[in-house]
């Protein structure tokens, strides 16, 4: 296992990587924020242990940036912030788990071992079959059969979040939030752009995407 270190407490952080290099995990350490993107985005890491409070940008914004440009590795926040309001804020950035400082080494490992294993899984689940089309999330790929359809990264990310939620309408607000963020210039004009864009490359005699008037869009696998 590869694990990504955020912490900036030299004295705690080299505990971290001490005790998790003891259990064979592989670890990458970084004590300043603004590293946590970069390496996750160039580096193959099962899990990302990130601390809440950090200098540069914090661990809940670079987690937050991370899911919103389709970063699918689990993430464990790793913090002093206790409350209920602050696990219910780092669980909606896209942390998969929570754990609370001061903790039990035995439970982080635990935690870890529990997240490689979901991360495993989610593997397996990469190569993703939407009627005709079949999505590869790791290698960013969408194909009809074997035709290879260039998409841009936007419409790539659009199709995977509409392939998540099969026969689920999902509303051009989420699609925004989760795609460009809620705080972008993007309006729901643009959105249905980039639709008209999206069903053309499928090609023209697809109805895989479906409009839903005033809500949103549905991808049904059972149509193409």
């Amino acid at each position: 296992m590869r694990v990504l270190l955020a912490e900036d407490d030299k004295r705690l952080g080299k505990l971290i990587q001490y005790m998790l290099e003891q259990n064979e995990i592989q670890v990458d350490w970084v004590t300043n924020g603004s590293d946590i993107y970069e390496y996750a985005t160039y580096t193959e890491y099962d899990i990302l242990i990130l601390d809440w409070m950090m200098p540069g940008e914090t661990g809940i914004a670079a987690c937050s940036r991370l899911r919103k440009e389709g970063y699918s590795r689990a993430i464990l926040m790793l913090t002093a912030r206790d409350s209920v309001e602050d696990r219910v804020t780092g669980l909606d950035a896209g942390a998969d788990d929570y754990l609370v400082k001061p903790f039990e080494f035995a439970e982080l490992l635990a935690r870890l071992r529990a997240l490689g294993r979901r991360s495993t899984q989610k593997i397996q689940q990469d190569i993703v079959q939407v009627g005709e089309f079949t999505l590869n999330r790791t290698a960013k790929v969408l194909k009809r059969g074997e035709e290879v359809i260039q998409l841009s990264p936007r419409e790539f990310q659009i199709f995977d979040l509409l392939a998540q939620n099969i026969g689920i309408v999902v509303p051009r607000d989420i699609i925004l939030d989760r795609i460009w963020g809620l705080e972008s210039d993007v309006s729901s004009n643009n959105i249905d752009s980039y639709m008209k864009i999206l069903r053309k490359k499928l090609g023209t005699g697809s109805t895989i995407i479906k409009t839903v008037r005033g809500v949103g869009y549905r991808l049904d696998a059972g149509q193409a």
